[in-house]
């Protein structure tokens, strides 16, 4: 009997924070209606995924970058497996939540590609640089940071170099981002192994060059932090145009194992020329 006296007070209770919640809802202006709003409450939780990722992304990466140059102990291979891993370990604990960009050249192309809204784009950037921001002045106030041991990206040679790498290694990013991630014919549970792996991999081969960027937030954060913005132009175009080129060239190939009249469904041109080759 007390059970029943329980659900029925349980249930009571709930109807009237229903009805204040919805009252709260219809207030006009009110602050607590607006956030209320299911689409509000997403988005918000989205950005905040997105400002932890990145946070940890910049924190682990340019920290190892930082420990090395201080303290000697973590070397450069140990840097490209510190990026990879920490990359890797993000996409699997916020992917499902913000999709894991932590990369606004990523969040641009995704867009530019219709897989992600416009609307967003602003707002995850702007979460992304936050997160960078943060972790780059945690960085500073923890360690002794002289101009030595900066630990954001730099050209090591001309910044024709150093663009020409940014945007080879984020073409391949991207190139992986797209098989792994937006094409439901990949195994997407193994999407975080190979995003994290082709970062490590592009570390190795871009670090010593222009830093391996690939990433607009993980060079601006250092450089806003430090006051140190040599060549900061090269890491915003670079990997921005390479993330785009990327992207354009998996979709060339994306759909090249399905017949014409698969293709021509969403294509008026290839509908057309389908039409008239079967009279």
């Amino acid at each position: 009997m007390a059970t029943r006296v329980d659900e029925v007070e349980e249930s009571e209770i709930s109807s009237m924070e229903d009805g204040v919640a919805a009252s709260a809802a219809r207030t006009p202006g009110g602050f607590i209606g607006f956030c209320s709003s299911p689409s509000v409450v997403t988005t918000a939780q989205k950005l905040i995924a997105e400002v932890i990722g990145t946070y940890f992304v910049i924190f682990a990466g340019c920290g190892s970058v930082a420990v090395n140059k201080i303290y000697g102990q973590v070397t450069f291979p140990g840097i490209c497996v510190t990026w990879g891993l920490i990359v890797m370990v993000m996409i699997y604990t916020v992917g499902h939540i913000s999709g894991a960009h932590f990369n606004p050249a990523v969040t641009i192309t995704l867009a530019a590609f219709r897989r992600f809204p416009f609307r967003e784009v602003p707002l995850y950037i702007v979460a992304q640089l936050m997160g960078s921001i943060l972790a780059s002045a945690t960085l500073t106030g923890i360690m002794d940071v002289t101009p030595n041991a900066f630990f954001g990206t730099v050209p090591a040679g001309s910044c024709g170099q150093s663009l020409s790498v940014e945007i080879v290694i984020s073409f391949l990013l991207m190139f992986v981002i797209s098989g792994v991630t937006t094409d439901n014919r990949a195994r997407g549970e193994l999407g975080g192994i190979a995003v994290g792996m082709t970062i490590m991999l592009n570390v190795f081969v871009g670090g010593p060059i222009s830093g391996a960027s690939m990433n607009p937030a993980r060079s601006l954060g250092p450089a806003i932090v430090k006051h140190t913005y040599k060549g900061i132009w090269l890491y915003i175009t670079g990997p921005i145009i390479g993330a785009l080129a990327g992207a354009f060239a998996y979709n060339l190939i994306r759909f090249t194992d399905k017949p014409l009249r698969d293709i021509a469904k969403s294509n008026a041109l290839l509908r057309t020329i389908s039409m008239n080759s079967h009279p």
